[in-house]
């Protein structure tokens, strides 16, 4: 029978499950990061680990990426198939809907068309905002208040918001966090999580709902924090950070599989719980990834690996095992199934010649006109909530030398003059293009890539595309064209169409493909050896972004992408091109 009380609950310092002392031993996995394919395999590697608990975000803008669709929990996002699963395999769960996750996921979780309207201040008591959240939740919690532990399912507890400490300071708007869940039927335990210091805490916590802590080392002091800060309450490390994620241009992180466990330990032994993020890192297939902003757009690569107990691929790491001992201490350990410890199966290393189609200018060409003004329209104006979107304009250039800049970009502009690639701008204040003009108007085309929506800090839900205007000399430019390149949402034919071969035979960007024969579909690690900077799809599905600046230099395939007989690669390459694409027996992430 299920219990009318709570699952989870605390008194005198200790954490309680049904009323006996407990031990949160958790792991993150995201559903929208896991091929469908996958959820079960991952999910048992993360019983093997010896954790108790599941933990994942509810990522609002994967199930509604616009406001004229129906919010979507089919197929990929069956998020209820998902926690059922790990019910299935005797975890508990705790959910974190947000609406804000962080995450290192595009807008922190948010629909650009939430963040882009007029009026709305997010993470706030703005009726706006409020209201839009509230919708998403009436549609979002009646499918897990049923899978609560007090209706016989797993989910054990919800987080109200996400690490509000970390970006303001009104404990009306935290209070409500926790109430518009109350309101809609959740009855187990409800909590914040901030960072595991005095600063963060004074922005999110309150005092009437459990604080929990995010760190990634000094357990000792946040344990410490909490007796004097929380007295009465356990100390759960919501988010242990026992690994890290990558930015272009950056160096690969990886962490010390024994210097993560002694951390993980210092919690435990502690008398703490832990819940790692990640157990899992998975993959921000398509557009997913977000971005930071540290003077400077940090956008997050493809893999979402991060150095995680369980890799990419499904790898079983050295730190698996040392968390897992770790884990050993608390509670009784089950057995390693041996088909988890053997080698995943890959598809033999191979090289596949490829096929140029029609050239990024002839491509870009085709496309229709979404929409003429006067001034250029941003992403949201133009309902492209993610993907690229090409601008062309008339201005007259003056005779002889001018510069020409773009004010207000985000993110990245390829600029074209009759044609002629004439430059690159990949930052918001950047140095001028100086051109020699001859006086008569000109073909100006720009095309401005979304690389990624910051997720973290002050600049949530900045806007995308040319803010401003372009400037030749001091002069803005009037009347423009604006033609959507929604990526994500390319159907299979369009792909092809793109990608029938053209005849070109130089290695210039546009559009190239080639066909993977498979008997029996198995993961494998993708390369782009002599690309720039690509967009690649499997049979239609965008599986990422490859760039050559690294530190990721494979993209990660799961066998569930592949189909038995031909799957057909299309890659568009905004750089230059090279011969083939490589298949690797394993990842190469920097």
């Amino acid at each position: 029978m299920p219990e009318s009380t709570p699952a989870l609950s605390y008194a005198d310092g200790r954490l309680l499950r049904h009323g006996t002392e407990h031990r949160l031993l958790g792991g993150a996995i995201h559903y929208f990061r896991v091929h469908p394919s996958q959820w079960a395999d991952r999910l048992d590697r993360l019983v093997a680990l010896g954790a108790n608990t599941l933990d994942t975000y509810v990522a609002w803008n994967f199930h509604q990426l616009r406001k004229a669709q129906e919010p979507d929990f089919r197929g990929w996002r069956d998020v209820v198939r998902f926690i059922e699963m790990a019910g299935e395999r005797g975890l508990d769960v705790m959910v974190r809907p947000g609406p804000y996750i962080c995450a290192e996921w595009d807008n922190g979780g948010f629909p650009a068309w939430l963040t882009s309207m007029p009026g709305v201040e997010l993470r706030s008591t703005n009726e706006h905002y409020q209201a839009a959240v509230e919708r998403w939740l009436d549609v979002l919690l009646p499918r897990l208040t049923s899978l609560q532990a007090s209706q016989g399912g797993p989910i054990v507890a919800f987080q109200a918001e996400n690490e509000y400490g970390s970006y303001g300071d009104d404990p009306e708007y935290v209070v409500w966090s926790r109430e518009v869940l109350l309101e809609r039927g959740v009855t187990e335990l409800v909590f914040s999580a901030d960072g595991a210091n005095d600063f963060y805490l004074d922005g999110g916590s309150i005092e009437s709902m459990l604080a929990t802590g995010t760190l990634g080392s000094g357990g000792t002091e946040a344990l410490a924090t909490w007796r004097r800060r929380r007295p009465g309450e356990p100390f759960i490390a919501a988010e242990f950070w026992n690994g890290w994620f990558d930015h272009w241009g950056e160096e690969h992180h990886t962490r010390n599989p024994e210097e993560a466990a002694s951390s993980v330990a210092e919690i435990i032994d502690g008398g703490g719980s832990v819940c790692l993020y990640m157990a899992h890192g998975g993959t921000n297939f398509g557009l997913s990834a977000g971005a930071n902003h540290d003077r400077v757009l940090q956008p997050t690569v493809t893999s979402y690996d991060s150095d995680a107990p369980i890799a990419e691929d499904g790898t079983l790491t050295p730190k698996f095992h040392a968390i897992r001992e770790v884990f050993g201490r608390v509670r009784e350990l089950p057995e390693i199934p041996e088909a988890l410890l053997a080698p995943q199966a890959v598809l033999p290393a191979q090289s596949l010649p490829v096929v140029p189609g029609v050239s990024l200018l002839e491509f870009l060409r085709s496309l229709p006109v979404a929409a003429n003004h006067r001034t250029p329209l941003s992403f949201e104006e133009l309902d492209c909530p993610r993907g690229a979107v090409l601008y062309r304009a008339r201005p007259i250039l003056p005779a002889g030398e001018f510069t020409l800049r773009i004010a207000g970009l985000h993110d990245r502009a390829t600029i074209f003059v009759n044609g002629t690639r004439v430059g690159v701008f990949e930052a918001e204040v950047h140095e001028p293009l100086t051109l020699t003009g001859t006086g008569e108007r000109a073909t100006v085309e720009i095309l401005v890539e979304n690389l990624g929506r910051i997720n973290y800090g002050h600049l949530l839900g900045q806007a995308k595309g040319i803010l401003g205007g372009l400037l030749i000399n001091q002069r803005m430019t009037f009347d423009w064209d604006h033609a959507v390149l929604p990526l994500e949402e390319f159907t299979a034919a369009q792909l092809a169409q793109y990608a029938a071969p053209s005849g070109r035979i130089d290695g210039a960007p546009g559009f190239f493909s080639t066909e993977l024969q498979v008997e029996t579909p198995a993961d494998t690690h993708l390369t782009l050896p002599g690309f720039g900077k690509s967009y690649v799809w499997l049979n239609g599905v965008l599986l990422g972004c490859s760039w050559e600046r690294g530190p990721q230099h494979s993209l990660y395939v799961p066998s569930g992408l592949l189909t038995a007989g031909t799957t057909t690669v299309t890659i568009l390459e905004l750089e230059h091109a090279g011969e083939s694409v490589e298949l690797l027996a394993a990842a190469d992430l920097g």
